[in-house]
């Protein structure tokens, strides 16, 4: 208990352990006596005589169990005889673990059924080391006959349990065990009384019990005597004092009746191992071997505790005057440390001479008070030097505190003295430097009161120029002098206040001079030149006030009807007119303002001060957004929770809090205790921004939970707008706008990050680190993008799966588009003539979804889009031609080895390109991809000719319809090409279109240029690919594997062809019918034929 407890040295502990040691080594004998069942549980059938232990000893020392004759044996219950048979046991292995017994079963006046009885019931609840079972059989003959056939035809089953003999009589016995160690019953000299045993087995059992209590007490006393904790308070000690001595005496008592019992004990059993022979009386001699060992560590424990218990008092009563010493040692301390804050109190920086002649009088009557404690405190001092003198174990301690208090004294006295001193001087000093911070202020005042348009003319900027001279001339000499004259001057008076005033003052001194520098600097270059006046213009907005398209990408195509209900604007996206009766949540943001510098001038020094310009506002509006954040939580949010608003909250509003709020704790506290640091660390290098925003990009993700929460948020709002909760918390708040406008807040604060990046941008070039503001704001508009991207995604309905499972969404947009699907030997037209569907198309980076877009439901405000799903390409297995005959907005994706074919038809060349250029992405990473796990895969075989890697295709896009080509990439593109991977089937499509009653028309397609010819494929020798797995038993036991190169060598008279399979280097022979189903409908269009020239007018979208 802090510094005031005693701390038991190790001397003082060694006590504690002696007496823990001795308690273990008592505990340790005590498992020698006392055994897991008591007499008391089977005391009524050991007083039946059911069974005995005679202290006989057999063969090796096995201990003897008689079960003498007991007419009702086989009525004793099951868990009762394995009760007796343990307890019997038990008591020879504590002493002797892994003794062995032999039991003599007397059954001479009973049958071979209960002979066979006992048998089985001893083999099945004997617990020990059975070494024999001796069997006196039955006397009678009769009984005698039919036990020796009995045992003779069961002999075997009780052999393998346990050995048995069965003898005839009892001289029979002599041979097995000697006579001295039977009783007389069995014609032995063993002397046994039963009701001897059973009264002195209850007093050893009770006496042990008795011990083990009063050792389990003296630990517990031991144990609460060493973990007590020790109040501060000194009756509290005196109690515990008076109760521990209490306890001490009643534990002594309870020993002393105990060793008085056990004493007597001890002489019962010394008195019969006198009678008796030691060889016959082993059991007897053991147990007074264990009382004598138990009376003597007993004893041990007394000691051991009387002496722990004897030191542990004597502590105490030293820590009680220990403590009375702390207490009035803290009260002095108090005193003194009371007197030391009236004399900091006692200011050295008064602002008049008034103040200082009245802290000269306060310092007069403290000291003559301090006087008056300080004689108190020697009085003190000099009672703990007699504390220490009368070897106290803390003794270090007091003689601390008598030197502290000695110390506190010292201090005192100097402090008082050295206060008068330094009040003059301090007054001084202080005067003037607030002489020189009223220049710094003026200083910036005058810079932010000169006009900026008066800078455009050259006498304006000279005016300026020498405006600031004039004011330069009058600085005070403080602050010419500088700080390092004014520490030597004032040295003997710095305080910590007055060191931190100097240095701030200087600080503010030297911004102030770059400000002014600065400023004239560039006022000078204005002076020189002649230049023509620069005219002040605003910026235009890049989105007007109520602008409200969702985010522009070259990679998205926006159709003006899908607009969420806040989409984010960016720049280079025009407004879209929108209905009076179509309420959206429109922001007139706050970054619509123009950024304007509070001056315009050229130079590298106004690049500089700009850069500056927008670092500040960026943290300035952080701050506030920050602080309207937390006005929210706690004005609006958490008031939620208290009952003085109960009253006035809906019951249905209660569980909706974070519907109405959204994530928007999380991003406080990003912003709070994360972001706002960051940015506050870049005010002197406004360049390094960028690595803020690089390096916090993934926390800005949580802005795609919010938004994507919004339109609930807004339902809701709209539902209870009214509520009078809202109401009153906006009263409370102050608040001129409703709620709503605040929950806008991160939308607008998301938007204009990227304007304020733009705006350093434009300030930086030629900077270091000109690349990480470029890249912060590449992911700030990602950033949106993706957000918006987010908006659509989640209005996807119908798709059976998790869309996260197809990656970011890239791009998405509305389109015209025509299919057509392969089924069978035929192809049927499935599209329209004139009549294209109207699809909204999501690419993802591992799929491509087409939706339907469905009307809007609900009313006025209400009114969101919804896309029903209809179809779903995977990427794995998409190929594209960029052009197709008769409109250059079009284009083809097709899928699974055209196997179905989709004419899409842009709103726009430009959105067409666009998209062909992310899909054209997405497939040549797919490519490389497969590049390096081909490159790196276990080499299987070489192949016996190397293919021309120059000659094969690679995921390609036709130009014309007619030239389409698989852009699934081709394995064998790799270089070095040792061995094949199996390469995958076409994926499964998720076919959910629409049926024909979407479109109407002819089936045909309505371009002739998208039309195929369906010929009938003919195998020629040549080197194909292999589409499916395929094995032949036999002589050949040729295997080919998906992906493997097949070589077709010719085609034999027997209708089958001689190939091999260069993955593998097998040959064999494969019927036509087989090998056009290895080699698949890509042998159609000789998609499969490796090096064939027909292939080559494909548009590689990757060098090799």
């Amino acid at each position: 208990m802090g510094s005031s407890s005693p701390q038991e040295p190790q001397k003082d502990m060694e006590g504690y352990y002696d007496f823990l040691q001795a308690g273990s080594e008592l505990e340790s004998t005590l498992q020698q006596v006392t055994v897991s069942v008591s007499m008391q549980e089977v005391a009524g059938y050991i007083e039946k005589q059911v069974a005995f232990l005679s202290g006989g000893r057999g063969e090796d020392s096995s201990v003897i169990i008689t079960l003498p004759e007991y007419s009702a044996f086989s009525d004793i219950p099951e868990e009762a005889l394995a009760k007796v048979l343990s307890y019997l046991t038990l008591i020879p292995r504590a002493r002797q673990p892994g003794v062995k017994f032999i039991i003599i079963l007397d059954r001479r006046l009973d049958t071979w059924t209960s002979i066979k009885t006992a048998l089985a019931r001893i083999a099945a609840s004997f617990p020990g080391n059975l070494h024999l079972v001796l069997v006196l059989r039955p006397t009678s003959f009769f009984q005698r006959t039919v036990t020796d056939l009995g045992f003779r035809f069961s002999q075997e089953d009780f052999m393998i349990q346990m050995p048995v003999v069965m003898l005839s009589s009892v001289t029979d016995l002599l041979r097995y065990i000697d006579e001295n160690q039977l009783t007389s019953e069995f014609g032995g000299t063993l002397d046994y009384c039963h009701s001897n045993w059973i009264v002195l087995r209850t007093a050893i059992e009770s006496f042990a019990v008795m011990v083990k209590d009063i050792a389990q007490m003296l630990q517990a006393f031991g144990t609460e005597l060493a973990e007590t904790q020790l109040s501060e308070e000194c009756s509290a000690i005196e109690l515990l004092l008076l109760s521990h001595t209490e306890k001490y005496r009643r534990l002594k008592d309870a020993i002393k009746s105990v060793m008085r019992e056990g004493r007597q004990l001890l002489s019962n059993l010394e008195t019969s191992r006198k009678e008796g022979n030691s060889d016959t009386n082993w059991d007897i001699t053991q147990d007074w071997e264990t009382m004598q060992r138990l009376l003597a560590q007993l004893t041990d424990m007394e000691m051991a505790f009387d002496g722990f218990f004897d030191k542990h008092h004597l502590k105490l009563q030293q820590y009680l005057q220990l403590l009375r010493y702390e207490h009035s040692f803290q009260e002095m301390e108090s005193s003194l440390e009371k007197s030391r804050v009236q004399e900091r109190k006692v200011s050295i920086t008064g602002e008049s001479q008034l103040q200082t002649e009245q802290a000269a009088r306060e310092l007069d009557s403290l000291e003559r008070h301090a006087q008056e404690e300080m004689s108190r405190a020697q009085v003190l001092i000099l009672h703990g030097h007699q504390l220490a003198a009368g070897h106290h174990y803390a003794m270090a301690l007091i003689i601390q505190r008598c030197n502290e208090l000695r110390h506190h004294c010292d201090n005192l006295t100097s402090a008082l003295s050295t206060k008068r001193n330094m009040l003059s001087r301090a007054q001084t000093l202080l005067r003037r430097l607030e002489e020189a911070q009223r220049w710094c202020d003026d200083a910036v005042y005058l810079l932010a009161n000169q006009q900026v348009d008066k800078f455009q003319s050259k006498e304006g900027a000279q005016t300026a120029l020498r405006a600031i001279e004039r004011f330069q001339e009058g600085a005070p000499p403080l602050l010419i002098a500088g700080s390092d004259v004014l520490f030597m001057e004032y040295e003997s008076v710095l305080t910590s206040y007055l060191q931190a005033h100097i240095e701030k003052t200087f600080e503010k001194h030297s911004s102030v001079e770059a400000l002014i520098q600065s400023r004239q600097s560039c006022l000078r270059k204005l002076a020189d030149k002649l230049v023509r006046p620069v005219q002040l213009v605003t910026p235009r907005p890049e989105n007007t006030p109520r602008s409200k398209s969702p985010l522009f990408s070259p990679k998205h195509d926006f159709n003006s009807g899908l607009k969420f209900t806040f989409d984010l604007p960016l720049p280079g996206k025009k407004t879209s007119r929108k209905s009076p009766n179509s309420r959206k949540i429109e922001v007139i943001h706050d970054y619509q303002t123009p950024i304007s510098p509070p001056y315009c001038i050229d130079g590298e020094d106004s690049a500089e001060l700009l850069k500056r310009h927008v670092m500040n506002e960026l943290i300035e509006t952080e701050r506030i957004y920050v602080e309207e954040l937390l006005a929210v939580l706690l004005g609006y949010r958490a008031e939620i929770d208290n009952p003085a608003f109960a009253s006035l909250l809906p019951t249905s509003l209660r569980n909706k809090r974070d519907v109405l709020f959204g994530n928007l704790p999380d991003i406080y506290n990003f912003h709070s205790s994360v972001f706002l640091q960051d940015l506050e660390s870049c005010l002197e290098t406004p360049e390094a921004v960028g690595a803020c925003f690089l390096k916090r990009k993934e926390h800005f993700h949580l802005y795609e939970c919010y938004c994507q929460n919004k339109p609930r948020s807004e339902s809701l709002w709209r539902q209870f707008s009214d509520c009078p909760f809202f109401q009153e918390c906006q009263k409370k708040l102050e608040h001129k706008l409703a709620l709503d406008s605040y929950l806008l807040k991160p939308v607008q604060r998301l938007t204009k990050y990227q304007l304020l990046l733009k705006e350093l941008l434009k300030y930086s070039s030629g900077c270091e680190r000109i690349s990480e503001l470029q890249g912060a704001l590449t992911a700030m508009l990602d950033l949106l993008k993706s957000v918006n991207d987010s908006m659509h995604q989640i209005a996807i309905t119908g798709y059976e799966g998790d869309l996260c499972d197809l990656g970011r969404v890239l791009m998405q947009g509305s389109f015209s588009v025509w299919i057509s699907h392969k089924k069978g030997p035929t192809r049927v037209k499935e599209l329209a003539r004139f009549k294209p569907m109207q699809r909204h198309l999501f690419l993802h980076e591992h799929a491509l979804l087409f939706c339907k877009r469905r009307e809007e439901h609900g009313e006025s405000a209400d009114k969101t889009p919804s896309y029903s799903f209809k179809h779903c390409l995977k990427m794995s297995a998409v190929g594209i031609t960029e052009n197709v005959k008769g409109d250059v907005k079009k284009f083809e994706i097709w899928y699974s080895g055209r196997e179905e074919v989709y004419v899409i038809q842009a709103p726009t060349v430009e959105v067409k390109i666009t998209w062909l250029n992310e899909i054209r992405r997405i497939l040549t990473n797919q490519q490389k991809q497969l590049k390096e796990e081909l490159c790196h895969s276990a080499a299987y075989s070489e192949l016996s000719t190397p293919l021309s890697v120059s000659k094969q295709p690679r995921a390609s896009v036709s130009s014309e319809g007619s030239e389409s080509g698989h852009s699934s990439p081709d394995p064998l593109t790799c270089s070095h090409q040792r061995n094949r991977r199996s390469w995958p089937g076409a994926p499964y499509s998720v076919d959910i279109c629409e049926g024909l009653e979407d479109w109407s028309g002819a089936n045909s397609l309505s371009n002739p240029s998208d039309t195929e010819e369906e010929d009938t494929a003919h195998l020629v020798p040549g080197r194909y690919r292999a589409f499916v797995d395929w094995r032949k038993n036999g002589p050949d036991n040729l295997i080919v594997k998906c992906g493997d190169v097949i070589q077709l060598e010719c085609e034999e008279n027997d209708g089958q062809w001689l190939v091999t399979n260069l993955s593998r280097r097998q040959e064999g022979r494969i019927p036509t019918a087989k090998l056009q189903g290895i080699l698949g409908d890509g042998m159609k269009n000789n998609s499969s034929r490796l090096g064939d020239p027909g292939n080559q007018k494909t548009r590689k979208l990757s060098s090799p």
